[in-house]
């Protein structure tokens, strides 16, 4: 079984959206969360999804899943305290879902929409074929590591160097134990799943995906989309 596990637990504070968190922020008429679950409902591997939302927002979501007929959306989850948290909460409702022993889970933002089908297909395969999928962009720019006085210590050969992104993919039953045991010891605040599964010393195996496959957090950011849905639809009506 395949699970999308969509997580949208923020506030939008960098957004500086006054009326409503930026998941739930419209573009074409559509919340940019249900731009993103609509990805997930598009591609025929997956069979089921968990969405991880503010608690207070809970009863909106589960309206938005109807209105726009989301029928692979199988549970709807408070989040956490902190990212990591809410992840968690999306994972355990996955293994109340996971009809097979070895699942997959895909984690991805919520605001994160402008992924495709085939990124979704190649972390699925890759978690059949490797045991975990982070999908990655290729670094445009030369990456530098400093140390604590703002000095340069590393250059970085930019031919080895990619942008973790999301989806972040792995076995369900491999990432669950690891959280478990994470969260057993107080660690609670991971970056990011692959930080997570790095610290436990699990190989990771990368997916390439698209550069525009940016998390929505800020004004820019949310203009760059509507942009790229407006050029789509100008192309899909006139053929451009």
């Amino acid at each position: 079984m395949n699970i999308g596990l969509i997580f949208a637990g923020g506030t939008g504070s960098r957004m500086n959206s006054k009326d409503k968190p930026k998941q739930f922020l419209e573009v074409q008429g559509k919340p940019i969360i249900v731009h993103t679950i609509d990805l997930f409902e598009a591609t025929e591997e997956v069979d089921a999804v968990v969405v991880v939302i503010l608690s207070d927002y809970r009863d909106y979501m589960t309206e938005l899943v109807k209105k726009f007929n989301l029928k692979k959306v199988k549970a709807i989850v408070p989040g956490g305290e902190t990212g990591q948290l809410s992840i968690f909460n999306g994972l355990e409702a996955a293994e109340k879902l996971a009809n097979q022993e070895e699942s997959v889970v895909l984690i991805h933002d919520g605001v994160r929409p402008l992924i495709n089908s085939k990124v979704i297909r190649d972390n699925i395969a890759c978690v059949k074929n490797n045991g975990s999928a982070i999908t990655t962009a290729p670094a445009k720019e030369t990456i530098v590591l400093v140390n604590a006085s703002q000095q340069v210590s590393e250059v970085v050969d930019r031919t080895r160097s990619f942008t973790a992104k999301a989806p972040q993919s792995f076995k369900l039953s491999e990432i669950l134990e690891v959280e478990r045991d994470a969260i057993s010891k107080g660690i609670t605040d991971a970056i990011d799943s692959s930080t997570l599964m790095g610290m436990y010393d699990k190989t990771l195996h990368i997916v390439e995906g698209p550069y525009e496959n940016i998390k929505i957090t800020t004004p820019d950011d949310f203009y760059m989309f509507k942009a790229l849905c407006d050029a789509r639809e100008i192309g899909q009506i006139y053929g451009v």
